[in-house]
């Protein structure tokens, strides 16, 4: 199993470190003719010698056949004959050592070289296993124009996947184009089935045929079945990066431009694995422009009487890719700003449902949290973003769907620093949200409510007024029986709205006192942080009772 578990670079220095192929070839050549001529030589187990001689005589044209099949095939796949003529070159190798041991008829040197029949019994069964192997790999080059080789090398026997897989890609370098498209699934099915599986594909070189069947543009049928066993493989960052190290970002953009929507469609699911799971794709694709051409096909109102709402699928792919490609950079989410492409997520936000809108409102969560330490970025973007905060808004009070709720709410908070103290319809409905059924819903409030009222938003204290106003600290009180990370983030709230609401009334009857101060002993002395914050919002707390206690006393004596 250890063969498998292999890194991008290692695999590339193990590709590197690889003989020339032209060597592995020559050599186990080489060793057939020495053999041959040992057994000339041979003194002592004559009968013995010379049957070793006819099965490497065996061997050697089914060498020389392969050879003479390799050097005449433009497009030969190397995997399997690497495999078997090295070990073939350690049997032959073996043999050599042993008929040279018969050149001598002296009785002494045959007790002290020590050779019987058991060692040629051994020897014959390793010839036999070779041109089992040769009789295999000769075979995929016979039949390889007519599919899969369903038989099993030797060199295969405690691993059968591994002949498959030889087999598999051997047919699609040589196999017609519409058996190529048959191997395809069946190379997509073997690799549903698991990760090893996958790694044996991408490892035995089954990237580099599936890439040139994916740029077989006079066959949509053929592109398809390449993209669905590419997207197979790429659910992972060593095998994604395998593919982006085998050119394949240029290609899979080039192909997404210029196929048919069928092929668009898998050709979108393949770019936004790849672009999930390696950032040397996700930024790849980038750089083909990829990004303006989602947001330009997103964009169309297609309405064509496309057949079982293609269009429909179509744009919840390229939402999905799109998203991937946006999440976690800031360089791509700023391409997609620059291409005018939250205009475009607006509208499909209001006007979609299900997995695209929700594709839709990630990708917007990923730009706003890209924009959020980025004021020139931020400002530029979002300086006249009312459709967009409209369209989150409308989906936090009328959307009881936590995967809805959830990024749009983190979506405000990521923009908390644009929104102006007059805008308070922004402040009401996160309060609401502080009760709601599902933890979750009410954590990410607390969280983008923080975001408000932090020292780093400079209307912090204008937005902790209008939370008092909204009477948003009873239910964030509540939120401190929760568990331990909405414990921390209701208590982290708690102390700025301490620390920026003043000499409030309210203040006094909410009881924020006694709460910090019980939370400091209980909670927030885990947290070096938290009790650091606490300590401030206590002391800001005293400050203002004392005040307003004094106000009262004048109050009162007046």
């Amino acid at each position: 199993m250890d063969r498998f578990l292999f890194q991008p670079n290692a695999l590339e220095d193990r590709q590197q470190q690889r003989p020339p192929i032209e060597e592995i070839i020559s050599f186990p050549i080489i060793l057939s003719d020495r053999i041959r001529h040992a057994v000339s030589e041979s003194k002592s187990h004559k009968l013995e010698c010379n049957d070793v001689g006819k099965k490497v005589h065996t061997l050697s044209e089914m060498l020389r056949s392969t050879v003479r099949f390799a050097s005449s095939t433009p497009s030969f796949y190397e995997p399997p004959l690497r495999r078997i003529f090295t070990d073939i070159a350690i049997n032959l190798n073996r043999t050599l050592t042993l008929v040279r041991k018969c050149r001598h008829r002296s009785i002494f040197r045959r007790f002290v070289t020590n050779i019987g029949i058991p060692d040629f019994r051994k020897l014959f069964n390793l010839l036999d296993m070779s041109i089992g192997d040769m009789n295999w790999l000769l075979s995929i080059f016979d039949r390889g124009g007519e599919g899969i080789v369903l038989s099993l090398p030797p060199i295969a026997n405690n691993d059968p996947i591994l002949a498959w897989v030889w087999s598999i890609i051997a047919s699609l370098h040589l196999c017609s184009l519409n058996l190529k498209i048959e191997v395809a699934h069946e190379l997509y099915s073997l690799a549903q089935d698991n990760d090893r599986n996958k790694n044996i594909i991408v490892e035995e070189g089954g990237i580099s045929p599936l890439l040139k069947l994916l740029k077989e543009d006079s066959s949509p049928d053929a592109q398809i079945a390449a993209a669905l066993a590419l997207f197979n493989l790429a659910n992972n960052q060593i095998r994604a990066r395998l593919i982006f190290n085998e050119h394949g970002v240029p290609i899979i953009a080039h192909v997404f431009r210029n196929s048919p929507i069928m092929v668009q469609i898998e050709v979108a699911k393949l770019i936004a694995t790849m672009a999930e799971h390696d950032t040397f794709s996700q930024e790849g694709f980038a750089r083909e422009d990829l990004i303006r051409t989602l947001v330009t096909l997103m964009s169309f109102d297609n309405n064509l009487p496309l057949q079982t709402q293609l269009t429909l699928e179509f744009k919840t792919n390229c939402s999905g890719a799109l998203w991937m490609l946006a999440r976690g950079s800031i360089t791509n989410s700023r391409k997609i700003i620059e291409a005018k492409g939250l205009l475009c997520l607006a509208k499909l936000i209001e006007g979609e449902k299900g997995e695209i809108q929700i594709n839709c409102l990630m990708t917007l969560m990923e730009i706003t949290a890209a924009v959020e330490y980025n004021p020139d970025l931020r400002r530029t973007a979002f300086k006249n973003n009312s459709p967009i905060v409209d369209q989150l808004l409308r989906l936090i009070n009328q959307s009881d769907d936590p995967v809805i709720k959830i990024p749009a709410i983190r979506t405000i908070g990521h923009l908390a620093r644009t929104f102006p103290a007059r805008q308070t319809q922004v402040i009401g409905p996160l309060v609401k949200q502080l009760g709601h059924r599902n933890p979750d819903v009410g954590m990410e409030s607390v969280i983008a409510l923080g975001k408000f009222t932090c020292p780093e938003n400079y209307l912090c204290a204008e937005h902790s007024k209008t939370i008092f106003e909204f009477e948003g600290v009873q239910p964030v009180l509540r939120l401190l029986r929760g568990n331990e990370r909405t414990q921390y983030y209701a208590l982290v709230l708690l102390c700025y709205l301490s620390m920026h609401a003043g000499n409030s009334e309210r203040l006094q009857q909410t009881r924020l006192l006694i709460a910090l101060e019980g939370a400091n002993k209980s909670f927030a002395c885990n947290y070096s942080e938290l009790r650091e914050l606490v300590a401030q919002a206590t002391y800001h707390l005293k400050i203002a009772h004392s005040g307003l206690f004094l106000s009262q006393r004048q109050s009162y004596s007046r």
